[in-house]
């Protein structure tokens, strides 16, 4: 399986993170999800599922930024257009990003779907990681990523990731 977003110059695409129009900024997180082409998917997968983390967000906030995750897509949709996010419809389910955590102040509107890069302090490494599956999954819109992970157990048929610079 292979994922392909593009990444001119090495880089997300300013639009989709902290270098956003304002219109597409909801709270300080950009809210237009970047496109993703998948191909290579193993015959027998029914959907796909995928995590969006940013693994250098350690250092500054302790702990690894979930910013979007998504299951329940159907396997023959190999192609999730921009602005996916906000426009997928049933089957397919959103989890919660870690603006969602009850830990951090701050606004909730934005806790559930993507919740674009935002690196304040130098250019990070944001990690997709994609996921073929078996079946569908017994989740609904604003699981928790811990949740998704559980639910895969013994359904994965085939992984892919990509690493997706984002610049501060």
């Amino acid at each position: 399986m292979e994922i392909t977003v593009s990444l001119p110059n090495n880089l997300l695409p300013d639009k989709y993170g902290k270098y956003a129009a304002p219109d597409d900024i909801k709270n300080g997180k950009p809210v237009i999800s970047f496109p993703i082409k998948l191909s290579d998917i193993p015959a027998d997968a029914k959907t796909i599922a995928f995590t969006f983390t940013d693994p250098d967000s350690i250092p500054v906030c302790g702990f690894e930024w979930i910013h979007w995750t998504a299951a329940n897509i159907p396997s023959s949709q190999t192609e999730l257009p921009e602005n996916f996010s906000r426009t997928a419809t049933a089957p397919i389910v959103q989890g919660k990003n870690s603006s969602a955590s009850p830990l951090l102040d701050g606004p909730k509107d934005v806790a559930t779907g993507y919740n674009g890069p935002y690196p304040p302090d130098q250019t990070h490494d944001y990690v997709l990681k994609v996921f073929a599956l078996d079946d569908n999954l017994d989740l609904e819109n604003g699981f928790w990523m811990n949740e998704l992970l559980h639910k895969m157990d013994g359904h994965v048929l085939a992984t892919a990731q990509q690493v997706i610079p984002s610049r501060a």
